[in-house]
């Protein structure tokens, strides 16, 4: 039960604080579980669909493959692969994560796996059509072509500058993810 109760202890205490709120500033408060209601609503509508989809990462591509097309010598072309997952993906950014740990335990690079991040957060597909009909092809192009030269830099320097320790911890940390 003590593993539980700590376990969950920050949700209790926001559950804590919604109710204070909606004693002390009933219309604040009902404003909060409001959003708070409709924030778990989203999180449960997109997260069971993305750890279907992780279970079948997880058990159809086999480790080997991973590392032969994102893995330590994929190259150019591992990067090229982790940036078009990350713009093909649909949903909000918390779900890239489990997929990134998953990545990680398959053996992918590590600058792949920031691509793959830095892609879902700035460059999906959906997002680039809707600025090119909002704000002009010009804005879209220029804003796309930033993100792909500041993506790479950033999962580079990255790479590059962090300590063989940090990675090994990272990898280790992603190997014991159920």
């Amino acid at each position: 039960m003590m593993k539980l109760l700590k376990r969950y202890r920050i949700a209790l205490v926001l559950a804590v604080l919604n109710l204070l709120l909606l004693v002390i500033f009933p219309t604040i408060g009902r404003s909060s579980i409001e959003l708070t209601r409709n924030n778990v609503r989203e999180m449960l509508m997109v997260i069971p669909p993305i750890f279907m989809l992780l279970g079948l990462l997880d058990v159809w591509v086999k480790r080997e493959t991973m590392i032969k097309l994102m893995g330590d010598n994929s190259g150019f072309s591992g990067a090229v692969i982790a940036f078009l997952m990350g713009s093909a993906a649909a949903g909000p950014l918390y779900a890239a994560f489990p997929i990134a740990g998953i990545l990680l335990k398959k053996g992918s690079k590590l600058s792949n796996v920031l691509i793959f991040i830095g892609a879902w957060s700035t460059t999906k597909i959906p997002l680039l059509l809707f600025e090119a009909s909002s704000l002009g092809w010009e804005f879209m192009v220029t804003r796309f072509a930033v993100n792909l030269v500041g993506i790479g830099t950033i999962a580079f320097v990255i790479e590059k500058f962090l300590a063989v320790e940090d990675k090994k911890a990272i990898y280790k940390k992603a190997a014991t993810m159920n």
